[in-house]
C-alpha cells in the first residue's frame, strides 16, 4: 500500500501493517475543522469557516471511509458547495493516483498525478499513510482533514437542511454502536482480510460476525440502529455492509455468511439504498475492481470476478459490473 516517509513517497504492499500478523490501522495525520464561523472545533481543533466553494473533497468511490462523505453531502445537498474529485480505483505501487483510464476523475485543482503529492504539498516533510478521504481548503492550499468519522461531523456547518444524523439526546448511544462496530465490522474485515497469520485472521473474523449476529437481533425489532431515525452510526455501518457480499465474503475470508444470509440485515440494507441519494453514492464497478485489481499480495492475477448476483445491484449508481 506504501506511505511516505519525511515527504517522500515509499511503495509497499497491502500487508505491509501486519508485520506481527494482526493488521494495525494509523491515526489520521490532519484534524482541522469546520465551523461557521471558523471556531475551534468541538475539542479544540484548530477551526476553519465553511464557505461554500472553498472546499474540495477528495475520494475513492471504492473506500468506505471516504464513501461515508459523499453520503453526508449527498443528504444534505453540499454538492454544489463541495466540489468531489474522485481517484483511479485501481491502486498500485504509486498509491492512489488520480489517472483517469478506470473512471477516475484526475485532479483539477493542481493536475497531480498521485494523492501523495497533495500530501507532500500540504506538509513537505509528511510521515504516515496517504488515505481518502481528503478534505482539502482551496484558499490556504492545504488539507483540513484526512479522518472521515470528523469530516461527516463537520459537514453540517454549512447549513445545509439534511437529516440531523448526531442528535443531542442519542450521542451516547451512537458513540458507543460506533466504537463497537468501528473495531470489529468496518475495521473488522481489514483486520481478517489483511491478517499474515491464522491467528490473527482467527481473532478478527470471530467477533466480526459475533457483531453481525448482533446487529442482526438488534435490527430485528428496528428500522435503525438509535433511535427512530437514521443516524450517522446507520451510514457508518452501511458503508460496509454494501461492500461485503462483492469483496469482503470472498477476497478478505469473511466468508462465515454473507449479509444475505441475515434477514434483518439484509432489509436494513435495502431500506437504506431505497434512497436515490444514497443508492448514487455506490458504485460496485468502482468498488470491486480496486478490491480484487489492487490487492496483488492477496489476488495476484488481479482478477475481478463477475459475481456476485446482488438484488439490489441496479439501484446503484454503478450497477454491478467492474471497469477492467
Amino acid at each position: 500500500m506504501g506511505r511516505m516517509i519525511k515527504g517522500a513517497w515509499h511503495a509497499g504492499k497491502v500487508t505491509e501493517d501486519s508485520k506481527s500478523g494482526a493488521f494495525e490501522r494509523q491515526d489520521a495525520g490532519f484534524r482541522d475543522w469546520l465551523t461557521p464561523a471558523g471556531d475551534p472545533g468541538p475539542d479544540g481543533q484548530p477551526g476553519r469557516p465553511a464557505t461554500p466553494g472553498r472546499y474540495h473533497l477528495y475520494v475513492s468511490y471504492a473506500c468506505p471511509w471516504a464513501h461515508r462523505t459523499l453520503i453526508v453531502r449527498a443528504l444534505y445537498g453540499l454538492e454544489e458547495a463541495i466540489a468531489v474529485s474522485v481517484v483511479d480505483p485501481v491502486m498500485l505501487e504509486n498509491g492512489w493516483t488520480f489517472g483517469t483510464d478506470h473512471g477516475g476523475s484526475g485532479d483539477p485543482l493542481h493536475d497531480s498525478e498521485f494523492l501523495w503529492q497533495l500530501y507532500a504539498r500540504a506538509r513537505p516533510d509528511y510521515s504516515g499513510k496517504v488515505t481518502v478521504p481528503v478534505l482539502w481548503d482551496r484558499e490556504t492550499d492545504t488539507i483540513v482533514s484526512n479522518e472521515s468519522a470528523e469530516i461527516i461531523r463537520m459537514l453540517t456547518a454549512f447549513g445545509g437542511q439534511g437529516p440531523d444524523l448526531y442528535p443531542a439526546v442519542h450521542r451516547a448511544a451512537i458513540d458507543r454502536v460506533n466504537e463497537r462496530i468501528y473495531d470489529t465490522v468496518n475495521n473488522g474485515v481489514y483486520k481478517a482480510g489483511f491478517a499474515t497469520t491464522q491467528d490473527a485472521y482467527e481473532a478478527a473474523v470471530r467477533p466480526l460476525f459475533g457483531s453481525l449476529e448482533w446487529l442482526e437481533e438488534m435490527l430485528s425489532g428496528s428500522d435503525w440502529l438509535v433511535g427512530d431515525a437514521m443516524t450517522e452510526a446507520d451510514i457508518r455501518l452501511f458503508t460496509t455492509l454494501v461492500r461485503f457480499d462483492a469483496v469482503y465474503y470472498g477476497h478478505f475470508k469473511c466468508n462465515v455468511r454473507r449479509i444475505a444470509d441475515y434477514p434483518a440485515l439484509e432489509a436494513y440494507l435495502e431500506r437504506m439504498l431505497a434512497d436515490p441519494r444514497i443508492a448514487a453514492t455506490v458504485h460496485l464497478d468502482h468498488i470491486k475492481t480496486h478490491y480484487y485489481a489492487s490487492h496483488r499480495d492477496l489476488n495476484p492475477c488481479g482478477v475481478v470476478p463477475v459475481g456476485p448476483d446482488l438484488p439490489w445491484a441496479h439501484r446503484t449508481a454503478g450497477g454491478d459490473q467492474h471497469l477492467t
